[in-house]
């Protein structure tokens, strides 16, 4: 899905803030709830403390576990699908903070996930503990702005071409991601030839179109466990194509970081 434009949605009465241009708030959602394209004013960090999230922006398509945070930058229309019940905890940057504070306005300007690390787990939390402090609330603010300035993780996101032809052959696979899918089939079936397609995945997503596919069912194993915690594991595996379960996790591990036994319990 290509987000064009979105409504603006402003801050719900339910936020608090730090007094320095900084808000944050807490929500609950449902699995299978859908935040509809929209955008903030202000640049926002979502990170789920329980549960798995998918977002989408014009960019592309990120999964989301409760180990990764993502930074999106303001008036930036995005969706939310909730995959497993989530415990949402979000930090609002007026865009005039962020002009004023310059030692960490760098790499901030486009969205991105990050693996959210033990200190950046705590700052965020702690931003929730009730202690109305607005100096120590500042002090985790920058905490955890300085913290996202280690290098984005891309290993869950799937970029979306926008190019016609590729973007119907990529709609194709998401489909069905577990299916095998042949680039010669995929070629014709939106009118090109196979070597322009693969040309076009690879200007267009910077992935090859087998690397792209990967990426793509192995997204769809994260959503799969993230809906239904007791799905077969092994079964799972084979639906995706693997050879063995065991090839399939570690697979799994090198992207989410864990098991997909792990996983499950977890999501």
């Amino acid at each position: 899905m290509i987000i064009g434009k979105a409504p603006i949605r402003p801050l719900s009465d339910r936020r608090q803030t730090t007094g320095g241009g900084v808000h944050f708030m807490a929500t609950r959602y449902e699995k299978g709830t859908r935040i509809e394209p929209h955008a903030h004013r202000e640049s926002q960090l979502i990170f789920a403390t329980e549960g798995t999230m998918q977002v989408t922006t014009p960019k592309g398509r990120w999964l989301v576990p409760p180990d990764r945070a993502v930074w999106m930058p303001a008036a930036l229309p995005h969706a939310i699908d909730v995959l497993a019940d989530i415990e949402m905890r979000s930090l609002y940057f007026d865009v005039g903070w962020m002009k004023r504070d310059d030692a960490h306005r760098a790499n901030l300007s486009v969205e991105f996930v990050v693996r959210v690390s033990q200190l950046l787990h705590q700052a965020i939390l702690a931003l929730f503990d009730g202690r109305n402090d607005a100096s120590r609330n500042e002090l985790l603010v920058r905490l955890a702005l300085l913290e996202l300035h280690k290098a984005e993780d891309p290993t869950t996101f799937i970029p979306l071409p926008h190019e016609p032809r590729c973007r119907r052959a990529a709609d194709i696979v998401l489909a069905d991601p577990t299916a095998s899918h042949e680039i010669e089939a995929l070629a014709r079936s939106v009118g090109t030839s196979a070597r322009t397609l693969s040309r076009l995945f690879l200007t267009e997503t910077q992935l090859s179109f087998r690397s792209w596919c990967q990426r793509a069912r192995m997204a769809a194993a994260i959503e799969r466990l993230s809906m239904d915690r007791k799905a077969p594991v092994k079964q799972l595996a084979a639906d995706l194509g693997y050879a063995s379960f065991s090839a399939f996790s570690h697979a799994f591990r090198q992207v989410t970081g864990k098991t997909p036994t792990e996983f499950a319990e977890k999501a």
